[in-house]
């Protein structure tokens, strides 16, 4: 399995447009494929969408993206309200549940960080050891690792329910002295957005 991410700047204010138009045109794009995920910036970058799309390897994008393609209704018809587009590809780490058709909070963390060329096996083992105590605490929405695009990043996903809530758990997650996981010696850089699901957004 590999998943898209597609991250979309649009023009200031056109956000709730441009879902609409792609609310609309959806239904006929997953006649090809499914979409995981769909979301708009709160914090952090505005007026950004993150749409991800799952696909069982690169040939599978390949053959979905070129029979899309030939379907009138898609894609949306929303080139006036794109200012830059952007697009990675990303494997799942081990311990990753699938995306799919759940509601597991009201705004959903972001998380990027950069890490040092070659350290990701590395990510991938001290993450492994330590995340199972993490989500006693809260859901991992997802978290994989750049293949294509942007590389050596390291994308991981967490939803609440409220601002208060994601405070308040990742104090708690940080008292017992396991995490975060102790990878800041090979990291190069961090940054977050917090995302609100659209309401056609499968992960909600």
């Amino acid at each position: 399995m590999i998943y898209e991410v597609r991250t979309y700047i649009l023009k200031p204010g056109t956000v709730p447009e441009f879902e609409k138009r792609f609310a609309e045109t959806l239904p006929h794009r997953e006649k090809y494929s499914r979409l995981a995920a769909f979301w708009h910036t709160e914090f952090g970058p505005l007026n950004q969408v993150v749409h991800i799309w799952p696909y069982e390897d690169l040939g599978h994008r390949t053959q979905v993206r070129a029979e899309a393609s030939q379907d009138p209704h898609w894609p949306p018809k929303a080139a006036d309200l794109i200012v830059t587009m952007e697009s990675e590809i990303h494997n799942p780490a081990p311990f990753m549940r699938p995306m799919g058709n759940e509601k597991l909070g009201n705004i959903y963390e972001m998380r990027m960080y950069t890490y040092q060329y070659g350290a990701i096996p590395e990510v991938i083992k001290r993450w492994g050891a330590v995340i199972e105590e993490r989500e006693k605490h809260s859901p991992l929405a997802a978290c994989m690792y750049s293949e294509i695009g942007g590389l050596n990043k390291w994308v991981h996903i967490w939803p609440y329910a409220s601002l208060e809530e994601r405070t308040r758990i990742r104090e708690e997650a940080a008292k017992g002295g396991k995490w975060p996981a102790p990878t800041r010696d090979l990291m190069l850089r961090q940054e977050n957005k917090l995302l609100i699901p659209a309401p056609f957004s499968p992960m909600h």
